[in-house]
């Protein structure tokens, strides 16, 4: 039986970094921030944290705060009918949902840790779209009281703390218990 894994985690803990991982071991991917790109093309805006922030609450104002979830339901089925899948950007507690509901015991949910300082400062570096300490807050405290991120981190079947490099993070990786 195939099986989904979501990933969540704050920015910058290290949830693309993860999902290459997957992706070398044979899972889709499916990015939930692909929804949001793909707007600000439609709409011709310039990609920026600013304009990605009206665009992902637009996107909830219209289709909920499950949004992300209902948008990319019929790309995880399809995917999952072919092989494992990994999921980038679980956000919401109401995206969680919606995957449990949906996908029960094919899904896992795993969860990256970064403590603050360091992901501020990976993301203050980063080649695409790179955050101020000031812009990396305010994202995290739009995260934490607009679409409720902490219910799914407290509920992921599986934790893994990046604090290290890259090789400690794929090893933590490799001994996750999977099926």
């Amino acid at each position: 039986m195939n099986h989904i894994i979501a990933l969540v985690g704050m920015c910058g803990a290290g949830k693309s970094v993860v999902s290459d991982y997957f992706k070398e071991m044979g899972y889709i991917y499916i990015h939930f921030g692909a929804v949001t790109m793909d707007e600000l093309e439609r709409r011709g805006l310039e990609v920026n944290e600013s304009n990605e922030k009206k665009v992902r609450e637009a996107l909830r104002e219209e289709h909920g705060m499950a949004a992300f979830a209902k948008l990319n339901l019929e790309k995880i089925e399809s995917a999952l009918e072919k092989s494992n899948v990994i999921v980038d950007g679980l956000y919401s507690w109401s995206e969680y949902k919606v995957l449990k509901e949906k996908f029960d015991e094919k899904l896992n949910v795993l969860a990256i840790f970064t403590p603050r300082a360091l992901r501020y400062e990976r993301l203050g570096i980063r080649d695409v779209r790179p955050l101020t300490p000031a812009e990396a807050q305010a994202r995290d405290f739009a995260e934490i009281e607009n679409i409720e991120k902490g219910g799914p981190i407290a509920m992921a079947d599986f934790t893994v703390i990046n604090d290290g490099d890259i090789n400690e993070l794929r090893s933590s990786l490799d001994k996750l218990p999977l099926n």
